[in-house]
């Protein structure tokens, strides 16, 4: 029986398997990097461990240090979770060498299925070795993990080698590998659908599959919202990708909890890869299916069998990814405090706590949330209203995006494929601001100051306020009354008014704002606003040209051979920005002249940071 469990992962996951083994009675061991010091994993662990330094290279994906902590703690089990070292055959032997037990496949079946060309060569579809014109377009892709890290679409032949060079340096800084492969790319434009089957398997000869996900709606190749069951499968295609999710994992005399990965299109199924480990979504499945994928994974480990027959499915699941990052701005990805996260009535799986801080060194995953229903137009139902309601103070997130696409006609309708995103990401993005949330900013503001002297029977000036709200200035104005501040807006009453609560009412519509203060930010209800000063500060001005650090993060590298007075073209990659496992392209804005290039390979950079200017001839 195990005893302590050390999970080789943090954040959202680690929390994760940590409430599974306090359920089980097994104690916790995290291990931390110097930038997660104080996250929420190390906190809820009932022990944790220091790996020096901060990025996943120096922390993470150190095997060796991680099955040394892992015996320095007394831990007898060894959880990797998803990402960093989940797939690396070489560590699951560390771990087992060392006495521990590993919860996971055994090292074969990773070598066999961890590599995506392995594993496409063992089921009868080899990638690519080498791209011709006929072959366009592809898809690039790492050997190794998953995630959207290291994947390229490519439509140009000329285009091939920058890109495999960019997926291999992703690669290899996500997962400490860096073999890449291109395949033919179905997804997209020919109307592919991401599709997966979750199969799990003991050490007795029983192999379940439970049931199948959808995971089509994807930004840069990473899963945004998954469902289980897929909606719409044709009962002889979900036939067919039961018999070969088994016939994968038989092959590989596969234990434990894995996935095995589809794109479906033209009715037809294509093979893409077996994840040889728990997968971000799992939670759909449990939903579904009513039990606990990790409290299996250590049955399976301890060597209990499954029964011969998995739980009966009942109901639909809807997830949703909540990021910190700006779908608006090229998904860009955000840093600073999450002052409160909270989502009510579904279940959510987090990393954070309120007051953490989201630093630039890893995924931008805030949590997930996750509904069940009967049904699965309920499911979509009960998790749009979750997040329409949810408080997310801090950095920009994904959640309206999320709820927008949760009650879009196409998505509700089950029409899905993987070119949702490229299709309606303008309309899902576009600003809708509330009208009345900076009035209600406005009014709590006033409640929440002093005001000296009492009321004099004359006529009090107009206080105006801005916020910047959707990335538009806003101004709003009110007068001091003797029953307290009042909006100069025609038609609108103000019902209630306190430094925490305002209720407004419009045209006969009251409507109500929870508000909350973090320094110029300001929350009413779910919209964030940020309060202008009265005499704005000069700011900074840049020359045409200029390029800026769109985010916080680390120069990954500089184009080969770019140096101060080369000509570039408009579009033409100048440099690379890594932040949180993921590479940022800068392209030159305009056809011209490099006169400046500021950044180096390593430097750490700040928003707005300039790192060069390209002037027109």
């Amino acid at each position: 029986m195990i005893s302590t469990l050390l999970v080789a992962n943090r954040g959202e996951i680690a929390c994760r398997v940590f409430r599974t083994c306090a359920e089980l009675g097994i104690r916790t061991v995290a291990v931390h990097s110097d930038a997660d010091e104080d996250a929420l994993h190390t906190r809820v662990a009932d022990i944790a461990v220091r790996l020096p330094g901060v990025t996943p290279a120096e922390t993470y994906l150190r095997g060796d240090l991680i099955v040394k902590a892992a015996v320095a703690a007394g831990a007898d089990a060894v959880h990797p979770g998803y990402g960093f070292l989940a797939e690396n055959a070489g560590f699951a032997r560390a771990v087992l060498d060392a006495g521990l037990v590993w919860i996971g496949p055994p090292p074969g079946a990773i070598e066999a299925m961890a590599s995506k060309t392995r594993a496409k060569e063992l089921m009868g579809v080899p990638p690519l070795h080498e791209v011709t014109e006929a072959d366009l377009p592809v898809l690039v892709k790492a050997a190794a993990g998953g995630g959207g890290r290291g994947m390229r679409i490519v439509r140009r032949l000329e285009d091939l080698d920058a890109e495999l060079e960019a997926a291999r340096a992703e690669a290899l800084g996500a997962f400490g590998d860096g073999e890449v492969f291109a395949e033919p790319y179905l997804g997209g434009e020919a109307g592919g659908r991401h599709v997966e089957v979750q199969v799990l398997a003991d050490t007795h000869g029983t192999v379940w599959t439970l049931g199948t996900r959808d995971c089509s709606l994807q930004r840069r190749h990473q899963k945004v919202v998954e469902e289980a069951p897929a909606p719409g499968l044709p009962a002889d295609t979900e036939r067919e990708l039961r018999e070969l999710a088994v016939r994968a994992a038989r092959a590989v005399d596969y234990t434990g909890a894995g996935t095995v990965e589809f794109l479906v299109a033209g009715g037809r199924a294509h093979f893409l890869e077996m994840n040889t480990r728990l997968q971000v979504e799992h939670p759909v499945t449990e939903a579904v299916f009513g039990v606990d994928l990790v409290a299996l994974q250590i049955r399976v480990a301890e060597g209990h069998a499954l029964d011969a027959e998995p739980p009966a499915a009942r109901g639909h699941a809807v997830e949703a990814r909540l990021y910190a990052e700006d779908p608006a701005r090229d998904w860009a990805p955000q840093t600073g405090t999450l002052h409160r996260l909270s989502v009510p009535g579904v279940r959510l799986d987090t990393g954070y706590g309120d007051g953490d801080t989201i630093g630039v060194h890893y995924d931008p995953l805030l949590a997930k949330a996750v509904a069940h229903a009967p049904t699965r137009a309920e499911a979509l139902r009960k998790l749009a209203g979750a997040l329409d309601r949810a408080a997310v103070h801090g950095p920009v997130t994904n959640r309206d995006l999320l709820v927008r696409s949760l009650r879009h006609e196409e998505f509700a309708t089950g029409r899905v494929d993987t070119g949702f995103y490229d299709r309606h990401l303008a309309e899902l993005t576009a600003p809708a601001p509330d009208p009345y949330a900076p009035l209600a900013a406005a009014l709590a503001d006033a409640h929440g100051r002093s005001r000296f002297g009492g009321w004099r029977n004359v006529p009090s000036q107009p206080q105006v306020k801005r916020y910047l709200m959707a990335g538009e200035e806003h101004e709003v104005s009110y007068r001091h009354t003797r029953t307290g501040p009042a909006p100069d807006a025609v038609g609108v009453r103000v019902v209630h008014a306190d430094a925490h609560l305002v209720v407004l009412e419009a045209g006969g519509v009251r409507r109500g704002y929870e508000i909350a203060r973090y320094g110029e930010r300001v929350y009413a209800g779910p919209t964030a606003l940020t309060a202008l000063p009265r005499f704005p500060e000069p700011v900074a001005q840049h020359a045409p040209g200029s390029l800026l650090a769109p985010m916080p993060g680390t120069v990954a590298r500089v184009a080969d051979g770019l140096a101060i007075g080369d000509t570039v073209r408009a579009g033409q990659p100048l440099l690379w920005l890594e932040a949180m496992k993921m590479e940022h392209r800068i392209e030159a804005p305009v056809t011209g002249t490099l006169t400046a290039l500021h950044a180096t390979p390593g430097q750490q950079v700040e928003v707005g940071l300039l790192l060069a200017v390209v002037e027109r001839p």
